[in-house]
């Protein structure tokens, strides 16, 4: 990998994120790139990355705390709540592997 910059690291991370990890609702997939969460989500995990800090209990924290407005506003639940288990191991995985190369 070896990015230096950290945005190019960034945005590296948020595109892949955005290919791999999706929302589900009523069993459609919703990439996370495609519902425009995917530099949110990277932005908000990078700490864990450059604190060597990467875990599922951290990441999960995280993720409760990324809001995701529905019905056009009305509500908001937190991206914890919409992503499988899968993909939640599956954007662990992607930062353990960022937190090895950096």
């Amino acid at each position: 990998m070896a990015k230096t910059n950290t945005t190019e690291l960034l945005e590296a991370l948020a595109a892949e994120i955005g290919e791999s990890v999706y929302i589900d609702i009523a069993k459609w997939h919703l990439y996370l790139g495609d519902a425009k969460l995917h530099t949110v989500v990277a932005e908000q995990l990078y700490p864990l990355i450059t604190s060597n800090s990467v875990n599922e209990d951290r990441v999960i924290k995280v993720l409760e705390s990324i809001p995701v407005k529905i019905g056009g506003g009305r509500r908001e639940l937190p991206l914890f709540d919409l992503l499988p288990l899968q993909c939640q191991v599956s954007l662990v995985d992607i930062l353990e592997k960022y937190q090895r190369e950096i």
